[in-house]
């Protein structure tokens, strides 16, 4: 029998073809020009980690045309396993289309119909085998909200042991969400099976019911998750133990786009922990990352690989 080598990363849920406006300032009243990527935050960790060396799956669902074509082939152009990457028959893959008004905040429309593809995955979609053993389980909030991936994603944390890093994304976008009880419902479950906690203040907000940085942390280290960490933008991040909490500021940059800084954040959080990192080298590369992916348009296409890194880096010591 041959051993099958886990993955470093398994990511889930959202995803879509985005399309971002590339005049800034400029809104969807106006005339724009867009250029076509790939998006969906869990998406775009995926790739951003495999960017920088990992073996990387994506499990998700995509409709049965050409804009899953598209996303499938561009997936193996950044080397992200597209196995679990299936399609859903007779549906259309999600839109997603962002202006930059403002650039550091820009606006998106999403155009996912009734029950988007991403929404439709159960546990079978990937190997018991691939969920428990996969070194890093990356489950987004956003794919709690909706369709049979809540639960599936619930029951996939579940299958997991306390001392793996079984990560949640805090990802908060209102219109997937019928009220923000319910999204606090979900969190509140979620949580509960997470070793690892990461979101900005509004969605801390959400889940935890305070937009207070060390608030948050303690509220999520008291449900026993291991590390929190509160994204604060232009003021750096926060991280937090049990034992260790430290702020790292944050990188001065010409911002061209604000989208993927997070998952850029998402991606070298996961770098750092595969490479058995302190909190604080992890907070540092995770938030260079952010700021570097600020000054190009696109998310998945930005992703930087760890030459651009470690410049970035070097740059801002």
């Amino acid at each position: 029998m041959i051993d099958v080598v886990p993955f470093e990363v398994l990511s889930v849920g959202r995803i879509s073809v985005d399309l971002y406006a590339m005049e800034p300032n400029v809104g969807f009243n106006g005339q724009q020009t867009f250029q076509k990527s790939v998006g969906g935050s869990p998406t775009n960790v995926a790739v951003a980690a495999a960017r920088l060396g990992h073996r990387v799956a994506l499990a998700t669902k995509v409709g049965d045309d050409g804009f899953g074509e598209y996303i499938r082939a561009r997936l193996a152009t950044w080397g992200v396993s597209t196995e679990f990457v299936l399609s859903q028959p007779h549906s259309q893959t999600p839109l997603a289309l962002a202006a930059l008004t403002p650039p550091e905040s820009p606006t998106v429309i999403f155009y996912r119909g009734t029950a988007a593809p991403d929404t439709t995955l159960v546990s079978e979609d990937v190997p018991g085998e691939v969920v428990r053993e996969s070194k890093i389980l990356w489950i987004s909030q956003a794919s709690l909200s909706q369709g049979s991936t809540a639960e599936t994603c619930l029951q996939w944390m579940s299958w997991r042991t306390n001392d793996q890093h079984t990560i949640l994304d805090l990802d908060y976008r209102p219109s997937l969400w019928n009220t923000v009880e319910s999204a606090r419902d979900m969190a509140s479950r979620a949580i509960s099976q997470a070793s690892i906690v990461v979101g900005n203040r509004e969605e801390c907000e959400v889940a935890v019911g305070t937009n207070d940085p060390d608030h948050a942390a303690d509220l999520l280290l008291s449900t026993g998750v291991r590390l929190a960490i509160v994204k604060l933008g232009a003021e750096g991040a926060l991280l937090a133990t049990s034992t260790e909490r430290i702020r790292i500021p944050a990188i001065p940059i010409n911002l061209v786009c604000g989208l993927g800084a997070g998952d850029a954040f998402g991606g070298a959080l996961c770098h750092g922990l595969l490479n058995g990192w302190d909190i604080e080298h992890i907070g540092r590369l995770a938030n260079a990352a952010g700021a570097l992916v600020s000054t190009r348009l696109t998310c998945a296409d930005a992703m930087p690989d760890v030459a651009e890194l470690d410049a970035m880096m070097g740059s801002a010591a």
